[in-house]
Parts: C-alpha cells; structure tokens; sequence
C-alpha cells in the first residue's frame, strides 16, 4: 500500500462514526452515528485532517477507505465469528461485567481472548499504516485495550492516547482476569491513559503496582523502556461531558417545546412525570427504579394520574443471553405494575423499548419533572447531563447514582444509592415534593456545571495534556 494517505491525528474505535443506511430504492449510504464521541471529536477531526478507524458496524464487509463529513473513515473488517468473539464475547461477557463490578458474573474463554488479540492486532495495523510520522493516535474504550501496545511496538514515533469510557474496576475484581497482565501492558502503551473518574484512575495505578511493581507517581507510571530508562505513562481523569449548546439549542425550539406538551398530555397531564432514559443494560439500575416506583404506588404515597413513570429503555446487545433475560425480566415487572395499578385512562409505567431520535429525547427531557438516573455502575452516564443542558427553563429534579460518574461533578442533584430501596423511594418522593425556589437553585447550579465543562473542553484537555506528556515523556 504505497499509496496510502498519511494523517497527522487518529482515532481509533470500535466504531465508525457513521451508520451503513440501505434506502428503500436499495441505494446504500453512510449517516453519522447519534452519540458524544462523534461530536467531541468532529471539530479536531476537520482542523487536523485527521482519519477515523473502525468497523462499519456489519460483518464481512471489505471496505475501501473512504471520506465523510470531511474526515477520512478507514474501517476494520470483522468476521461474524469475531463479532461474536471479540466483540459480544470478550468485550461484552467478559470485560463488561467485570469493569462493572460483575453485577453479572463475567465469561472466561480462551478462545474469547484469542479472537480479542486478532482483532485489536487488526485495529492496530490499520492504524499505524494510515498514521503520519510523529502523528497522534487517541485510542477509545475498552474493546481496544492492546492496541497502545501493539502501535507503540510498530510505531514509536507515535504519540498515542488511550481513553477508557467505562469504569476501572478495583484491584480485588480486575485480578479475576486471566489476562490480567496483558490488558494492563496493552494499555501502558499509551502516552495518556484517561478516565472518567479520580477512582478508576487510582484502581488502575494500584493494579500495575500490585501486578508489575512499578513506581507510580499521581498521575505518572514510569514504565521500564527495555533500554535501561523509563518512559513515564499519564493515568489521570477527563470526565467526558455533551455539546450543551446542541441540547439547548433543541430545547428552546418552539416545536420541541411544544411537543413536551403534548406528551404530557398524551399522558392524561399528570402533576409529576418521572424519567428514565438508559439502554437495555443490567448496570443501569432499571429494575430497582421499578421496584422503588411500585412500592410508592403501593404505600399509597404515589397514586396513578398524579404519577407516571415513563421508561425508555433502548434495545442493546439483544444477542447475548443476560440482556435477553433482563428485557424479559423488565417487559414482566411492567406488565404486572400495570396490571395491578393502572386505570382505564392511566398507565403507573409508560415503557417504551426502541431508541428515539435527539429532538423526541429533548421533549422527553422538557416534559419530565424529574429525571432518574439510578445506574448501579457507569463510567459517566451522559443522560443527566443531557436532562441538566435541556433545562434551560432552570426547572426539573436529577436524581442521580453516586456510582455514576457524574456524580462526582453534579453534586447538585438528589444523589442515591440504588441498591437502598428505601433510600431511593425517600428521593424520589422528595423530588417530587420538592418546592420551586429550592429546584431552581439546584437546576442553575447543575447547569453551571455542566456548561464549564462541556465535550469541547473534554477532548482539548486530554489532547493537551497528551501533547505535553509526549514531550516531558523521560528517555525513550
């Protein structure tokens, strides 16, 4: 491939940031993915000319590289055994559920890990043929933890970043994986390694100690260069945020406003409409929000038509077995809430399992008096912050998990613990009691929040602190 285009910045994702769309007439097109990531990284994306790998989101699919909304998309093949190897088995069986503090038991499997080595090898030689001399490549997520390693191994020259969206887990968890060394070492061939929270930072730097014995420094590992040095390895926290302008900009849209108004009445006007927003996933705390609900209902501190909860649940990894069982779990406790509380004019749990577009979101986010965020485990969870841009009306109640890692920053909110029933009934009915003057002044101060440190401000924080790690990076 001597003709191939270098570039001077890279990402590297599971995904592309595009969606492969076949049109009734059968003519296939490329439409941009919903989600954050694709909107952090667009604007640097076109100032640095820059080239995105990943896969194209179906299997067998050899594709040429090719140039979207003026970044160059390079996708990585995979086979439909890799799909289920690599990406609904190792990725998603085995590193999910055990960086969410194996809420579900995760799967260990040889033959898991071997597909997962082939494909982040794969990911890793489609990168370091595209990038530029002295170019940087930003890795994203957990699918791709070997590729800093394998790039660094190709590629010296290179500058590369690796960011984690998911938590970190501690070290008495991580330790369970058989590959434990091997994924820390993968990762260690980054530059900077970012987290979501000052937590998952420090469980990261306690493995490599605990696992190699190397010395760390907050936020700095020196890691042996096979030469007699070290080269020192940033292990530190970017919390990862939206475009709050995109949000608000939506929200005040006569159109979207008053489609918030008819959702409440489409839901027979109650005084209080609860929300929750979240994909298809055990992590996420749906069931104990259903449960907490269900009990309001039955103590009789909420009733049906003052009281509604509308649950969006997206549908996600429908081929592996647990989310299967969740759904069927969730559609059950539904049924039965209804079945016992529900009026021929009222539903107790309006449920809706298929995913929305943005502007539908945002009328969601406007309708809802309080939003539930009562994840058991979340590296982030952008949906709060979502709800807190869209409120430009300063109205509204979060209440959020404190293990999301939004917690850390929107302190503001009702904070929770999701497996205390009791305690998360408490703020539900105190958000809905809640009084005016004490909503807004939570409201403005969330909103303050998340407005300082907005997506932009996430991907130019890490990228400096990557150009300045990669000069001040000890001997090479």
């Amino acid at each position: 491939m001597t003709d191939t285009i270098h570039y001077d910045f890279v990402v590297v994702s599971n995904r592309l940031p595009v969606d492969r769309v076949v049109d009734p007439d059968g003519t296939a097109r490329w439409q941009r993915s919903p989600g954050g990531l694709v909107t952090a990284l667009e604007p640097v994306m076109r100032a640095s000319r820059g080239a995105w790998v990943g896969w194209a989101g179906q299997p067998d699919l050899e594709l040429a590289p090719f140039v979207s909304d003026d970044a160059t998309l390079v996708p990585v093949p995979l086979s439909p055994i890799e799909i289920e190897r690599y990406y609904e088995g190792f990725s998603n069986d085995t590193l999910w559920p055990l960086y969410h503090d194996v809420i579900a038991p995760p799967s260990f499997h040889r033959e898991w890990w071997e597909s997962y080595v082939e494909v982040n090898q794969r990911f890793a030689d489609a990168s370091a043929r595209v990038a530029a001399p002295g170019a940087t490549v930003w890795v994203q997520d957990y699918q791709l933890q070997l590729v800093p390693r394998m790039l660094r191994e190709q590629r010296p020259d290179l500058t590369i970043g690796f960011f984690n969206h998911i938590p970190f887990p501690p070290f008495g968890l991580y330790a369970q994986l058989p590959w434990r060394k091997q994924v820390i070492e993968g990762l260690l061939g980054a530059d900077v390694i970012g987290f979501q929270r000052v937590a998952d930072a420090g469980n990261f730097s306690r493995a490599v100690r605990r696992l190699f014995g190397y010395a760390t420094r907050t936020p700095e590992i020196h890691v042996p260069d096979g030469l007699g040095g070290h080269r020192s390895v940033i292990a530190k926290a970017f919390p990862i945020s939206i475009d709050v302008e995109s949000f608000e900009e939506i929200a005040r849209r006569p159109e979207v406003q008053e489609r918030a108004r008819q959702i409440r009445d489409d839901l027979g006007n109650p005084s209080t409409i609860m929300l929750g927003v979240d994909r298809l996933d055990y992590t996420k705390g749906i069931r104990h929000r259903l449960k907490a609900f269900g009990e309001l209902l039955r103590d009789g501190t909420l009733s049906v038509g003052d009281a509604v909860l509308v649950q969006v649940a997206s549908p996600s990894r429908e081929r592996v077995a647990a989310y299967m069982q969740l759904r069927d779990e969730i559609e059950l406790t539904v049924g039965r809430l209804n079945g016992t509380y529900a009026t021929i004019s009222h539903s107790a749990v309006a449920y809706l399992h298929h995913g929305y577009p943005r502007e539908e979101m945002v009328a969601l986010y406007l309708a809802a008096d309080v939003m539930l965020v009562t994840a058991l485990r979340d590296g982030m969870n952008l949906v709060a912050k979502e709800y807190v841009a869209c409120r430009t009306d300063e109205d509204g109640v979060l209440v959020l998990s404190e293990f999301a890692g939004a917690a850390d920053e929107l302190k503001n909110a009702l904070l929770v613990n999701p497996h205390d029933i009791d305690g998360l009934k408490e703020a539900m009915v105190a958000a809905v009691r809640m009084p005016h003057r004490e909503r807004t002044t939570r409201m403005r101060a969330l909103r303050r929040r998340v407005r300082d440190n907005d997506v932009a401000r996430w991907s130019s924080t890490f990228l400096d602190t990557l150009r300045h790690a990669n000069h001040h990076s000890g001997a090479r």
